[in-house]
């Protein structure tokens, strides 16, 4: 079973955890085209680009200038900081647990493409609907997808032909998401709150499911999403019910845990 898990725009400057066997990103010749770019935009541009404020559009334009200094580059799995990364607790893991996730877990970045946990990546800030002479005037997006939807797809079918979708759904979009559900199967927990008269999608709650599931998978060496079930998290527990009212596309299979308020 292989897992995609978003990255996540907060990024942490330092760690005290050392990893042994780093490796570079499988796209960081087209990473370093889109850095080298992006740090000639001048603020103003970064902060209308990024849709973020001044002083973010500032340290994105810092991180970019300082691109090429390998002494600032991490770990993927230690260098994100968001909702999901605070859940998944990589600087707990152990050594075993991050080589578990170098063999299953795809961390998907507008920047890098995929990054498996040990690859070394620079901080950085990057929408995907950006578009760039180094993405060929195509959106970041658009630029992905060819690139990147045959290798998820070879790893997968490499593995055991079972995707773990704990990504959010905007990432959907650096892939052919019709061709990969084709070629796959497609495992997509969805994480809800039944306040006793309908469920809700609670962003920072199923942000930090996904994390605390990337982390129970690694601990567990989970590899069968039948196994997936024993999963708990705060509260929130595996209810035996698809959260679509529809009918879903061939290849997809969704997941309920349900937080009960």
């Amino acid at each position: 079973m292989q897992i995609i898990l978003s990255s996540a725009k907060l990024m942490n400057a330092a760690t005290d955890v050392h990893l042994d066997g780093l490796t570079e990103p499988l796209f960081r010749n087209e990473a370093d085209k889109f850095a080298l770019e992006l740090g000639q935009h001048s603020v103003e541009e970064l902060k209308s680009e990024l849709k973020c404020s001044i002083s973010l559009a500032q340290a994105a334009k810092r991180h970019y200038l300082d691109f090429f200094n390998d002494e600032n580059k991490l770990p993927a799995i230690l260098a994100y900081n968001g909702q999901a990364y605070k859940c998944l607790k990589a600087h707990t893991l152990t050594p075993d647990d991050v080589e578990f996730g170098n063999n299953h877990l795809w961390i998907l970045s507008f920047l890098y493409g995929l990054l498996r946990p040990n690859n070394i990546i620079h901080p950085y800030r990057l929408e995907g609907k950006i578009t760039l002479e180094a993405s060929n005037g195509e959106r970041i997006f658009d630029f992905w997808k060819p690139l990147l939807t045959d290798v998820l797809i070879k790893s997968v079918k490499a593995d055991d032909g079972i995707l773990l979708h704990l990504a959010t759904e905007e990432y959907q979009h650096i892939f052919d998401w019709k061709k990969i559900l084709s070629e796959v199967t497609v495992v997509q927990p969805y994480f809800k709150v039944f306040d006793g008269d309908k469920l809700k999608n609670i962003i920072v709650y199923a942000k930090s499911c996904r994390g605390a599931m990337t982390r129970y998978v690694l601990r567990n060496r989970i590899t069968n999403p039948e196994e997936l079930p024993n999963f708990e998290y705060e509260g929130f527990k595996f209810y035996p019910t698809t959260p679509s009212l529809k009918p879903l596309p061939k290849g997809l299979t969704e997941l309920l845990w349900r937080l009960d308020i």
